[in-house]
């Protein structure tokens, strides 16, 4: 048994990319394609994300279009875009789906940036749970004799500068986020 610091480090960045897909589904009033990217649509008997059932793009600054491919799937994409959480209310226009973004106030827009807050405290905490892990199987390991005390020292420095660099790289992310939904 040893310690996979690349296992570690892919796993920190896996936590990293969690929060990324999380904040790319918080609205900032500007029309993004990513915005539909976690809406499901109930398609052929499964749930399959909206970019696998019609063309997503953004026609105009305030207006998301999703073009279905099929005809039968345009109820069903435009029933998932209003029930999901992203307050939406989408308009039928034959086999293409718009979706008009509201203007967002000052208190939505405080709202979001609670949101996007809670979304980087289970990212940061996620990325702890793996240095915990890795700082765990690296005591084991020299309480085992399997690891000289120098080596295991040096490993957690190099564990704890791993999660140093994604607490950073989260904040980083957050912080953006925050600007782009604080921006009128």
């Amino acid at each position: 048994m040893s310690l996979d610091l690349n296992d570690i480090q892919r796993r920190m960045e896996a936590s990293v990319a969690s929060f990324q897909h999380d904040l790319a589904g918080i609205r900032t009033g500007r029309a993004s394609a990513s915005l539909l990217d976690p809406i499901m649509v109930e398609a052929y008997g499964q749930q399959m994300p909206i970019s696998q059932v019609g063309t997503v793009n953004v026609p105009e600054p305030r207006t998301i279009a999703v073009q279905v491919w099929d005809k039968a799937m345009v109820i069903p994409v435009e029933k998932a875009i209003r029930e999901s959480t992203l307050a939406l209310n989408p308009v039928t226009d034959g086999t293409t789906v718009r979706v008009p973004l509201p203007e967002l106030n000052e208190e939505r827009r405080r709202e979001l940036t609670k949101v996007a807050a809670t979304y980087a405290e289970n990212a940061r905490v996620a990325v702890r749970h793996v240095r915990r892990d890795g700082m765990e199987t690296l005591k084991k390991l020299e309480k085992d004799g399997d690891v000289p005390q120098d080596d295991a020292r040096s490993m957690s420095d190099k564990v704890q500068k791993m999660t140093d660099e994604k607490i950073a790289e989260i904040d980083t992310l957050l912080s953006t986020k925050e600007a782009e939904i604080m921006q009128v």
